[in-house]
């Protein structure tokens, strides 16, 4: 992440997939609250960069009210 994050730009559409992807790698690593942090900072980003309505800012939403039961 964060080499995308050096030559893409933090805002880079690919470098927030790749920051869902690692939110979702640490949740199966049993880091559950480092993952909802991260996810949380990638919906944040993906409103701004790619609006509310985007289908990546949905997916991401919808994955942390599912982790927030």
């Amino acid at each position: 992440m964060e080499t995308s994050k050096t030559k893409l730009g933090a805002d880079h559409p690919d470098t927030l997939t790749i920051m869902a992807n690692l939110a979702l790698t640490w949740k199966v690593q049993g880091r559950q609250a480092d993952a909802l942090v991260l996810m949380q900072g990638c919906a944040q980003a993906q409103q701004r960069v790619l609006g509310p309505e985007h289908p990546n800012t949905l997916s991401t939403q919808a994955i942390i009210e599912d982790w927030s039961i």
